[in-house]
């Protein structure tokens, strides 16, 4: 059983190495104007998520001291307290989410309708 998973797993992998060659496209160069444009929307969506990142790590580190504080100088309120974090937190998060989508947008969009 054990072997045959091993041969299964084995001829995959080796599927999987050579597909990118099987299929690959006849095509032309690519010009200087195209490379030029995905070197940028490379160096500036990392530099993008990383303020991204960057910044919301600080504001959901923030949020949760402050909220930690709350409930320890009244922890009656911890449930409102909890309640306002989480929504908080979200829309912290939902920043970084929004530069992912941007980035994932410059990547995948076609300027050139090539």
């Amino acid at each position: 059983m054990r072997r045959t998973f091993a041969i299964a797993l084995l001829a995959v992998m080796a599927v999987m190495l050579f597909a990118p060659m099987v299929f690959a496209a006849e095509g032309g160069e690519a010009s200087e104007a195209q490379l030029n444009y995905y070197a940028m929307a490379v160096l500036g969506s990392t530099l993008g998520i990383g303020i991204a990142a960057f910044g919301a790590s600080i504001g959901m580190g923030l949020g949760i001291g402050r909220a930690c504080e709350g409930v320890a100088r009244n922890p009656g309120v911890s449930n409102k307290i909890m309640t306002t974090m989480i929504v908080g937190l979200a829309l912290v998060e939902s920043l970084a989410i929004y530069t992912l989508v941007v980035v994932l947008i410059v990547f995948f969009v076609n300027p050139f309708g090539v």
